[in-house]
């Protein structure tokens, strides 16, 4: 029970913070759900098994754009063009994972990088425009409160990306758990000894792409109905890189990293705005290197660190 009572109180103040806080604060959290999503697929992939993207900001577009094509040109419901970004990212992450196999490290991310390069021009194509949208993009319409609940639109937004992300959550925590959790830790660790305990190298990390991809898709779907609108320039690989220090600040191979990356991506930024409007980027730079040389394993392992030096010192 000691053990449910801390989530089950961020829970209900997760619950309780869209009644007292403004909307353009609720929907800035609404933003960290949909980051922590896509940090969370990210760190699956790099923090628990090993391979390194710096194009997945490809997947975060691929997922808006099927949410906002669905919708716009098919007049898909917003809740039914998930599960397409879920499966068209899933299958589309696992195709790209199987060429990728043969790459590793750098050159992996090499791959992945050249993804996140093209995939902005790709979706300014053309012969792709009258779907796209071209450089101007599309808009979407906000999603109201179902079933006459008393909620406005971004408080209805909040909760329902709140809802997909703790379904999603809960389902990588039970795969981390069991026995995928440990093979793609030991395709890590140990893809010579894994290998000769009967797993299949290839098939895991095939599958660790697929599944991180698809969740990054979901991420994306998600960042398109709460910004009501998608175009090209908003998925430049600099979100692709943005991702990845996202999931290296909050930490690599930690669940709660993700929550903690996605509220760096989400608010430093701003802050470093603030605090200096000619050089934002030399602030941003200096936080960051700052969280690097104090949290080295990342903001989830000082947490825990801070939480086990409380622990001592309240039982000693």
């Amino acid at each position: 029970m000691q053990r449910l009572f801390l989530p089950a109180c961020l829970l209900v103040a997760a619950c309780a913070l869209p009644f007292v806080l403004p909307s353009y604060m609720v929907f800035q959290l609404t933003m960290v759900i949909t980051y922590a999503l896509a940090l969370l697929g990210l760190n699956l992939l790099t923090g628990f098994n090993g391979q390194i993207s710096l194009g997945h900001g490809a997947f975060f577009a691929l997922g808006a754009y099927t949410t906002a094509i669905l919708m716009t040109h098919a007049g898909w419901p917003y809740w039914a063009t998930l599960p397409a970004a879920a499966l068209l990212g899933g299958t589309l992450g696992a195709l790209f994972g199987l060429p990728a196999l043969k790459l590793d490290g750098v050159y992996l991310a090499l791959a992945t990088f050249a993804l996140g390069v093209a995939t902005p021009q790709l979706l300014k194509y053309k012969g792709l425009e009258s779907w796209t949208g071209g450089s101007q993009g599309l808009v979407l319409d906000k999603p109201e409160a179902p079933w006459g609940l008393p909620l406005d639109g971004d408080q209805w937004l909040y909760f329902f990306c709140l809802g997909v992300a703790l379904l999603l959550f809960a389902v990588a925590h039970n795969l981390l758990r069991g026995a995928v959790g440990l093979s793609l830790v030991a395709v890590r660790d140990h893809p010579i000894a894994a290998q000769a305990m009967g797993v299949d190298n290839a098939r895991v990390k095939t599958i660790t792409f697929g599944i991180s991809a698809l969740y990054t898709s979901v991420a994306g779907g998600l960042s398109a109905l709460v910004v009501q609108f998608v175009a090209p320039d908003s998925f430049t690989v600099f979100l692709s890189i943005t991702l990845l220090v996202g999931a290296v600040v909050g930490g690599l191979s930690s669940l709660s990293g993700a929550v903690y990356g996605a509220i760096f991506i989400q608010f430093v930024p701003g802050f470093a705005e603030k605090v200096s409007q000619a050089a934002p980027w030399a602030v941003y730079g200096a936080i960051l290197l700052v969280l690097m040389l104090v949290w080295p394993t990342g903001a989830a392992g000082g947490v825990a660190r801070l939480r086990n030096l409380v622990l001592q010192r309240s039982n000693p």
